[in-house]
């Protein structure tokens, strides 16, 4: 049985009832006078209309008021420019080295491996979760398009309910898998091959991107110098 989405509220509009407006109350007095017996009372007293609450908080709350502060992406560090390697330091690709591209409006770095080297694609990635190297890769020859903006990589809209129930109800089969876009696929085909150019320009820095980073028996990261 399906749960219908219809209140009770919306259900003249469905079925093409014309909805009455109520008029609206004009806002009468707060006080009103009332009589009041014996001789030392004065005789009238001015009553509120509208009781009060019974109940008030023990202790005073501050107001909420509105900010008045802009969203800005944060500030890029010094140390990370267009061709830095970096060390991914969280994630499914923890311990990988990546180049930076750029920064896009959310303050996310965009950075591949290249897939081709190490198997990271163009991802975002926060900067606090990174360690910059001194390591640099020459960008010039590399054109970045404006498409790769966060509007590229947010989710398609999730299924619907129906579909989810349908998924549900289907005997244990298994979800087939999805195939990758081609045009993402094309876009990191080209972003691979400029990359790979600059690359092997550098002696042995395919291999330095290819490896892992990890720490033995004795090596600090606050004693080393990247």
């Amino acid at each position: 049985m399906t749960r219908t989405k219809d209140t009770r509220a919306s259900l003249p509009t469905r079925r093409g009832h014309k909805a009455t407006k109520i008029a609206a109350k004009e806002a009468g007095p707060e006080h009103k006078e009332v009589q009041v017996k014996g001789d030392k009372n004065g005789g009238t007293r001015l009553v509120p209309t509208k009781k009060t609450s019974r109940y008030y908080p023990g202790e005073d709350s501050r107001p909420k008021h509105k900010s008045t502060k802009t969203v800005s992406p944060s500030k890029l560090r010094d140390s990370i420019t267009p061709g830095t390697v970096l060390i991914l330091l969280a994630g499914r690709f923890r311990g990988k080295r990546v180049v930076f591209l750029k920064q896009l409006e959310s303050g996310l770095l965009l950075v591949t491996g290249p897939f081709k080297v190490n198997g990271v694609p163009l991802r975002r990635v926060n900067q606090a979760y990174v360690i910059a190297t001194s390591t640099k890769i020459d960008l010039a020859g590399v054109s970045i398009d404006e498409k790769l903006n966060d509007k590229y990589f947010a989710k398609p809209a999730s299924a619907s309910s129906e579909d989810k129930e349908a998924e549900f109800f289907s005997e244990g089969k298994p979800k087939p898998k999805e195939a990758y876009p081609e045009a993402k696929a094309s876009d990191q085909k080209s972003i691979d091959q400029a990359l790979l150019a600059e690359i092997k320009k550098t002696e042995n820095l395919s291999k330095y991107l290819k490896a892992s980073f990890g720490l033995s028996k004795g090596q600090f990261p606050h004693l080393l110098r990247f």
